[in-house]
C-alpha cells in the first residue's frame, strides 16, 4: 500500500508578507506566493538553470555598472495578498541591491525559461502579474523544434498595462555569442 502525500498544514494557509520576511532564505527557496497561497516549483533542470544563468551573466555585461542581472532572486509584486514570484532572471537597479523586499520599480527586465509543465503559467499568469505590475521589459524564451532557444521580448504598455511585442529582439537566441542580443540598457 503506497502512502499518500499529505501537505503540511502551513501550505494551506494565507501567508502575509510580514510572515514571509521572518523565513530564512532556505525556507522561501523554491517556493513563490500567489494570492497569499505557496505555489512549489520543482527544481529546475539543469539545462534550463544554465540558460538562465548564461542569460543573467550577458545582461549582467550589458547593464553595466547601473543594472545587476541574477537568477533565484525574489520579486515582491504586491503585499496583499501577497505575491512574490521568482523569475529565472531578474535585472533591477544596483543602488537597490541591498534593499529587501524588490520591488517592480527596481526592476528593469524579468526573464522567464518555459519548462513543460509550466507553459501557461509562464505565457500567461506571469506575464500579466509583471504587466500590472509595472514592470517595463519581459523575456520568454522557450524550446524550439532545433533546440535553440527562442526569444520573445515583450515591453510595457503603461496606459493599458498589458505587454506588446517588442523591438529590441525576436528570434534564435546564440548561446556561443558573447551577447546573444545587442542590449543597451542604459538606453531602455
Amino acid at each position: 500500500m503506497a502512502a499518500e502525500m499529505v501537505a503540511p498544514a502551513w501550505m494551506h494557509e494565507q501567508i502575509t508578507a510580514e510572515r514571509y520576511d521572518s523565513w530564512s532564505e532556505e525556507q522561501c527557496a523554491g517556493i513563490e506566493i500567489v494570492d497569499g497561497m505557496i505555489v512549489v516549483s520543482p527544481s529546475a533542470s539543469k539545462r534550463h538553470s544554465r540558460l538562465a544563468r548564461i542569460i543573467a551573466n550577458a545582461l549582467d555585461t550589458a547593464g553595466g555598472a547601473d543594472w545587476n542581472a541574477d537568477t533565484d532572486f525574489d520579486v515582491r509584486l504586491q503585499d496583499v495578498p501577497l505575491t512574490n514570484r521568482r523569475p529565472d532572471v531578474v535585472v533591477y537597479r544596483a543602488d537597490t541591491i541591498d534593499v529587501t523586499p524588490t520591488r517592480p520599480e527596481h526592476v528593469l527586465l524579468i526573464v522567464e525559461i518555459v519548462s513543460p509543465g509550466s507553459e501557461t503559467t509562464d505565457r500567461i499568469v506571469k506575464a500579466d502579474q509583471y504587466a500590472r505590475a509595472g514592470i517595463a521589459y519581459h523575456w520568454r524564451i522557450e524550446g524550439s523544434a532545433t533546440g535553440a532557444p527562442l526569444v520573445y521580448t515583450h515591453v510595457l504598455d503603461p496606459a493599458t498595462r498589458t505587454y506588446r511585442n517588442a523591438e529590441v529582439f525576436v528570434g534564435v537566441l546564440d548561446t556561443t555569442a558573447p551577447f546573444p542580443v545587442k542590449l543597451d540598457l542604459g538606453r531602455l
